[in-house]
């Protein structure tokens, strides 16, 4: 390893944690020095070509697979290296954040995998960013645990055997990390926090635990950002002496744009990739994001009628199945955000059926697992690819060689025979004020109506706000979309939460700064890229 100079870096605007000095070592921070030095100039050329494939779109109103790598996609003899064992079977995965509680419950859930969130499930306090990272080192050293002040109940990990195997999602490439700058006052990204953080301190002891630096990569939306990951872990492997090939990452197919490059992102990753994701709030965010210039005929209708059975999105699926198999990746499906109500039996029977068929169409279809939220559904999720699966790992083998999928399938939005209507305006509304307010607390995993909410459901709640506004679009009941209307359904949320709450409970909460931030970026003309970089100025 070489030897750690001193750090480049200073921890700006932020209270010492206790532990903290755990995990930003001079090692550390030098380490995660090399990475801002070698790879955040890239990082920033990659987010300005965003924004160029954004303009393209605006004009163009579609897209294509990419002609400059159709030799890549028509190659047949290139394949992703193949699944370390601890990676192998991975039929049912549980998600959520890495505070100490779920830490303990998701590794004891009886779930394959645990996606261990600093992204989209984790609001990116310096807390909740430096204490995730201390829990998951004391979880590999087995020296976490965990009471319940409130229940006195007490947590502790079972035997090492039965845990489920952590592949960490970092931040996306937008979010920067401002508490942690380069000598010229440049933050660091997020992503190169968590990533350097977590390797470094922890891959020689998951390779001595039988496993290894597994990690899921969200937002990408290029196979050139995939190649800058790429990059990145040959760089840090070597920088620990660890093998070429040791570090695993499974991408999240959940930009529109990625779509079209999934043979290449894996191809760029081929010596590292896992796999790819299929979820839905953030894809159809990067549709609305995307295509919001592109008129009617992108218009979706409420978030929760577009399934995973909608034509675009079945295209989307069954490519990605495909895609993965035959390259030998793993393909893993969508998230079951259902949260049990421990109130209500009724609630539970009708959405642990919808559950579960869910889970039989993605294992029908040849997914090798898929998400969780919850630990009830494990079992649940469990049976159905049991089912499929039997004693294999997967059903890589399965090559689906009867998908065929054209470009245009994938943005036949009005393939969908659905509309927005009010009430899904005003589902919108709530989501939105309700997820904001907790996360500006701290807290990225919600529990919202009986589903599990994490920023992906904020983003296309305030989407589809601006979509409909900005399309004119006129409801069921005669009302149009309009601003106007959109402050009304507001107002009326704010005033019903407070009546709810009561007026003690709703001064101490955030709810007049969620409302207002919700309201801004769904009405303002300039559609911001992503909620979380307003919402992350306003974070404590």
């Amino acid at each position: 390893m070489s030897a750690p100079a001193p750090s480049p870096l200073a921890i700006v605007d932020a209270a010492p944690l206790p532990r903290q000095d755990e995990v930003l070592t001079d090692a550390a921070l030098a380490f995660v020095g090399e990475l801002h030095r070698l790879f955040t100039p890239r990082r920033d050329e990659l987010l300005a070509r965003r924004g160029e494939r954004r303009a393209e779109i605006a004009r163009t109103s579609t897209l294509d697979f990419r002609p400059e790598t159709a030799s890549i996609r028509e190659d047949d003899t290139w394949k992703v290296a193949e699944a370390p064992a601890a990676l192998n079977d991975r039929r049912v995965e549980i998600t959520g954040p890495t505070d100490r509680k779920m830490t303990i419950n998701a590794l004891n859930s009886g779930a394959k995998v645990w996606l261990a969130d600093f992204e989209d499930a984790s609001a990116p306090t310096w807390e909740n960013v430096i204490g995730g990272q201390l829990n998951l080192t004391a979880a590999y050293h087995r020296s976490i645990d965990f009471t319940d002040e409130r229940t006195g109940k007490s947590y502790a990990l079972k035997d090492a055997s039965e845990l489920a195997t952590v592949v960490m999602r970092p931040r996306g490439w937008h979010l920067d990390e401002r508490h942690l700058v380069d000598a010229d006052g440049k933050a660091v990204p997020g992503a190169l926090v968590d990533f350097g953080l977590y390797f470094f301190h922890n891959a020689k002891k998951l390779i001595e635990l039988g496993k290894g630096p597994y990690f899921y990569l969200p937002k990408t939306e290029s196979y050139l950002e995939a190649r800058l990951w790429n990059d990145i872990f040959v760089f840090a492997q070597d920088y620990v002496g660890i093998p070429q090939g040791t570090v695993r990452a499974t991408v999240l197919i959940e930009t529109i744009t990625a779509a079209y490059e999934m043979e290449e992102i894996l191809y760029e990753l081929r010596d590292h990739a896992s796999g790819l994701n299929a979820g839905r709030w953030d894809y159809l965010f990067s549709i609305v994001k995307n295509f919001r210039d592109g008129g009617q005929k992108f218009v979706l209708p409420d978030r929760n009628l577009v399934t995973m059975t909608a034509p675009f999105m079945r295209a989307y699926t069954e490519l990605l199945v495909r895609t993965c198999h035959k390259r030998g990746a793993h393909a893993i499906g969508g998230m079951a955000a259902f949260i049990p109500s421990r109130k209500d039996a009724e609630v539970n029977k009708v959405a642990f059926e919808k559950v579960r068929a869910d889970k039989d169409r993605e294992a029908g279809d040849g997914f090798d697992g898929s998400w969780v939220a919850h630990p009830d559904l494990v079992p649940i999720a469990m049976e159905s690819f049991d089912k499929v699966l039997g004693e294999k790992p997967n059903q890589k083998d399965r090559l689906r060689e009867d998908v065929s999928v054209a470009a245009g399938d994938l943005i036949a939005i009005d393939s969908l025979d659905a509309k927005p209507t009010y009430e899904g305006l005003v589902n919108a509304v709530q989501v939105g004020i309700r997820y904001i307010e907790a996360w500006l607390r701290g807290l990225g995993a919600v529990a919202i109506f009986n589903l599990m909410e994490d920023a992906a459901t904020a983003e296309i709640s305030r989407s589809q706000i601006w979509q409909w506004i900005n399309a004119g679009v006129v409801f069921e009941n005669g009302e149009t979309a309009t601003a106007e209307l959109a402050r009304k359904v507001a107002a009326e949320e704010l005033a019903a939460i407070k009546a709810e709450i009561g007026d003690e409970a709703f001064a101490a909460g955030k709810w007049q700064q969620a409302h207002d931030l919700l309201l801004q970026v769904s009405l303002d003309a300039d559609y911001a890229d992503f909620l979380t970089l307003p919402a992350y100025e306003q974070l404590g």
